[in-house]
């Protein structure tokens, strides 16, 4: 199975040029820990509010006419269901977008106003409709992670951490959910700076990531087991085929975080950061944060994936970790 090389991911960064913010690198003085520093990429601000810009328009952006006409059909917990819509709407694209009836309204709410049609199912239904329905209609899917398009063009993430990297930098945290972030981020920077760590984060309740690491095989984790996760976008039962062979070729090592500390570090990039981040985006940054004694290393990146948050979760974690 073919990796997803330097050739494609420069690709995708010209592909999205113009449509995908080129996020900063922002340190983050309140976070020194001794000699630890760390620098944060803001992802939660792309137009749609995720990373999941990226991977969607560059896989959009490269379908051919005839398959734009017959529009396109994806799944997701939110993310990149908004990133689909919001690419499509560009490109003039119809997009039929499936979502778990557990998602957060806010994502429900902007996946629609881009003008996909939203098809509201049960959790264990999510990942299965959409081939019937590109069956059913003709429809091209547009899976989430299990697509070099897609892994690709998230890797540009990693693109511009290698080209804004801090002095001394040598570790990167990323969040970890079907691994299309992970995955294209570690092989940009293995491409590129290859001494830099990669470290994969996932919460404790959806550790399937890193048990497939351990493993050296995917582990699939029972929906209801990931689904106890406060990080909505992290709750995928396994990662998928293609990111896999990407994270064992260039993935240093995948830690966990308590939900606990997910919870903490919302409030944390709130009050110390000015920033806005969904649960499932603070992770990384939790791991820096609360699992140093896991960590190797002396300059850390964290990506700050999304912030799509509920107000009322926003405030509520904001009132505990007050």
């Amino acid at each position: 199975m073919a990796l997803v090389g330097l050739e494609e991911l420069r690709a995708a960064q010209r592909r999205i040029a113009g449509v995908a913010v080129r996020t900063p690198l922002l340190p983050c003085p309140w976070a020194d820990q001794g000699t630890r520093r760390l620098w944060l990429k803001p992802e939660n601000l792309q137009p749609t509010g995720a990373f999941k810009t990226r991977g969607a328009y560059n896989r959009l952006a490269a379908l051919t006419d005839g398959e734009r006409a017959r529009g396109v059909v994806a799944q997701s917990s939110g993310n990149h269901a908004q990133a689909v819509a919001y690419a499509a709407r560009l490109l003039g694209i119809k997009a039929v977008i499936v979502m778990p009836d557990t998602s957060p309204a806010v994502k429900v709410a902007s996946t629609r106003s881009y003008g996909a049609e939203v098809i509201l199912v049960a959790p264990g239904e999510r990942d299965t409709l959409p081939a019937e329905l590109a069956e059913r209609h003709g429809h091209v899917w547009v899976p989430p992670y299990d697509d070099p398009y897609i892994i690709a063009g998230q890797g540009t993430v990693g693109l511009e951490i290698a080209e804004d990297a801090p002095d001394g930098l040598d570790t990167v945290l990323v969040p970890v959910s079907g691994g299309g972030l992970v995955s294209g981020t570690a092989a940009a920077l293995k491409l590129t700076r290859p001494g830099v760590r990669v470290i994969g984060v996932e919460p404790e309740l959806a550790a399937d990531a890193q048990a497939s690491l351990r493993a050296g095989e995917r582990q699939i984790w029972p929906v209801a087991d990931t689904y106890r996760t406060i990080a909505d976008g992290l709750r995928t039962p396994s990662v998928g085929v293609l990111p896999f062979e990407h994270i064992r070729a260039y993935v240093d090592d995948i830690v966990t975080v308590s939900e606990d500390e997910i919870r903490d570090t919302v409030a944390v990039l709130a009050r110390r950061g000015r920033l806005v981040a969904e649960p499932s985006g603070a992770v990384a940054t939790a791991a820096y944060l609360h699992r140093a004694a896991e960590l190797d290393g002396r300059v850390f990146a964290a990506v700050v994936s999304g912030g799509n948050i509920e107000p009322r979760l926003l405030a509520e974690l904001l009132a505990t970790g007050a």
